[in-house]
């Protein structure tokens, strides 16, 4: 039961590092401070969500405290969500050093934490070369599409403040969320492909993915990836017009493909440990 709650709680986490990826992404020099407060505000809040929930889970089977990985893991979350508090805090300054520093603090750490939970999910395969071509851009790629889109869907409701902001912003953090789902999806086709070419586990683990879970397989694609692509495409056209409250509303449903996607996602790692 542990196992498959933290590859469930692995989706705020993945928020909370991809988050801070896509909001370097708005210019900071024309959108007012508290679209970036409000926004880091959530995002730590999804990074408190996940250490907490993985601290409750390590004192819930008393063995992993004493693996040293799982200990590394544990601090660099933590370091994470101090790090990323102090680039909270120093929004309320004036000194832009100051606040870009405790950015790239956060950046790398979170960068860092979400690497080792991700090789700490791969029982399945090779801990070698393997877990790391597979599992890490994996879990990379799917925290910044769950960022990009997040961001977007705040930036968004930020035009209902800022009524005389440029489009411009919500557009360059549109492609990027395009983007990210693009690189995404290869990496998803890439993993596959390379489980079943570099570890004998990892082609006996797709084997039972397609004989035992393909409806799985399927809706994952279809309602990930491939419908975030599709509401790309209305947002796209949206922001043609423009009318920045319609493509906010497309967000909202891509918000919950891209989630939905991830969910699915998960349930491929809980039953096979692959991280599809």
């Amino acid at each position: 039961m542990s196992d498959f709650s933290a590859c469930f709680l692995l989706i705020f986490g993945q928020m909370a590092v991809g988050g801070m990826f896509a909001l370097a992404i708005p210019p900071f020099a024309v959108i007012e401070r508290g679209f970036f407060k409000s926004t880091a505000a959530l995002f730590l809040g999804c990074a408190l969500l996940f250490l907490a929930g993985r601290v409750d889970l390590v004192l819930r089977r008393s063995e992993s405290l004493a693996a040293a990985g799982t200990l590394a893991e544990l601090g660099a979350w933590l370091g994470f969500v101090l790090a990323l508090a102090r680039y909270l805090w120093t929004l309320w300054g004036d000194a832009g050093a100051r606040v870009a520093r405790a950015y790239v603090t956060a950046l790398g750490l979170g960068t860092i934490a979400l690497a080792a939970t991700a090789l700490s999910h791969r029982p399945a395969l090779s801990p070698g070369i393997v877990g790391h071509l597979l599992y890490v851009p994996a879990f990379l790629t799917g925290a910044l599409t769950l960022g990009a889109v997040a961001t977007g869907l705040s930036l968004g409701h930020w035009y209902l403040i800022d009524l005389g902001l440029s489009i411009a912003p919500l557009k360059r953090l549109f492609r990027f969320f395009v983007g990210c789902v693009v690189a995404h999806l290869g990496v998803l086709v890439a993993t596959a492909l390379l489980a079943g070419l570099l570890s004998a586990t990892g082609a006996a683990a797709l084997a039972t993915l397609w004989h035992d879970h393909q409806a799985l397989v399927a809706t994952r694609l279809v309602f990930g990836p491939l419908a975030a692509l599709g509401l790309g495409y209305l947002i796209h056209r949206t922001l043609e017009i423009p009318q920045t409250m319609a493509a906010t509303g497309l967000f909202y449903i891509a918000i919950l493909a891209v989630m939905v996607g991830e969910l699915l996602g998960r349930l491929i790692l809980f039953r096979t440990a692959l991280p599809l």
